[in-house]
């Protein structure tokens, strides 16, 4: 049912869009941006849950809570560079929307290598010396 509402609210937006951009072209980029902010809102309350069940597993699977916080640090990046960029592209900056995917690429780079450090020392450890 949630994701019958969040096509009609695309589509209705969509439509107001359309027919806003050829008069108003501020207003209609604008009511995009609304729109995508107003939808990923509404996805908040599921993102919430997704991540108190990550964080439940990792307490029964005794997984350090840094690396999982990490993880989850680098997903939020990730999207967020993308709804960034799209909004950006949205409004016709192509170069700068391939700016902030560099940047959420290379942020989720730095915030990787202590996971992957570990991943060697847990490697160089299991091979027979």
């Amino acid at each position: 049912m949630e994701m019958i509402q969040i096509v009609g609210i695309g589509l209705i937006a969509t439509i107001l869009i359309l027919i806003i951009k050829e008069q108003k072209p501020m207003f209609a980029f604008l009511l995009t941006a609304f729109t995508g902010i107003a939808l990923f809102l509404m996805l908040i309350g599921k993102i919430s849950s997704v991540i108190q069940v990550l964080e439940d597993l990792a307490v029964k699977s005794n997984i350090n809570m840094i690396f999982l916080k990490t993880i989850l640090k680098i997903i939020g990046i990730a999207y967020i560079a993308e709804f960034g960029a799209q909004i950006v592209r949205d409004a016709g900056q192509e170069s700068i929307a391939s700016k902030i995917e560099l940047a959420g690429k290379i942020l989720i780079m730095v915030m990787a290598i202590p996971i992957v450090s570990v991943i060697i020392e847990t490697v160089v450890k299991m091979i027979p010396a």
